[in-house]
């Protein structure tokens, strides 16, 4: 039996983003970071720091919300995350192939030769690989 790491953080973060919560921590590790940043980088979450506790590191994310016009408590931004492949079922694209989310609004997370990327960085490079997840 095997441990689904990619699976687990995005249940981490559609869990802690349905109960309003401002920061969660998840383990680290090199496709968890990678991860991290890329969803950092477009946006849907504030700030990633590391954090070590006890010999073991951690990522301590800061989700991003809005307020509501009185500012009296945070309302949910519109961020749903889809895995695709998983241990069981691994599902590969071409670069020609990759899908595009709501039309080019979401990202597709791929793991590729040349590391995780999102699905522009990979048409633009001309490579494919392994589809993670959909966020939009």
């Amino acid at each position: 039996m095997t441990k689904d790491t990619i699976g687990d953080i995005l249940t981490l973060l559609r869990n802690a983003e349905m109960n309003r919560k401002r920061t969660i921590q998840i383990p680290l590790s090199n496709i968890t970071e990678n991860i991290v940043k890329i969803i950092l980088r477009q946006g849907f979450i504030e700030n990633v720091r590391k954090h070590r506790e006890s010999n073991k590191y951690f990522l301590v994310l800061t989700l991003r919300y809005r307020r509501n016009m009185k500012g009296s408590y945070p309302i949910k931004t519109f961020f749903n995350l889809k895995r695709i492949s998983t241990p069981g079922l691994r599902i590969y694209s071409n670069y020609t192939k990759i899908p595009k989310v709501l039309g080019g609004i979401g990202i597709v997370i791929i793991s590729t030769s040349r590391g995780i990327m999102t699905d522009r960085e990979a048409r633009l490079a001309k490579i494919g690989g392994e589809i993670i997840c959909y966020i939009w």
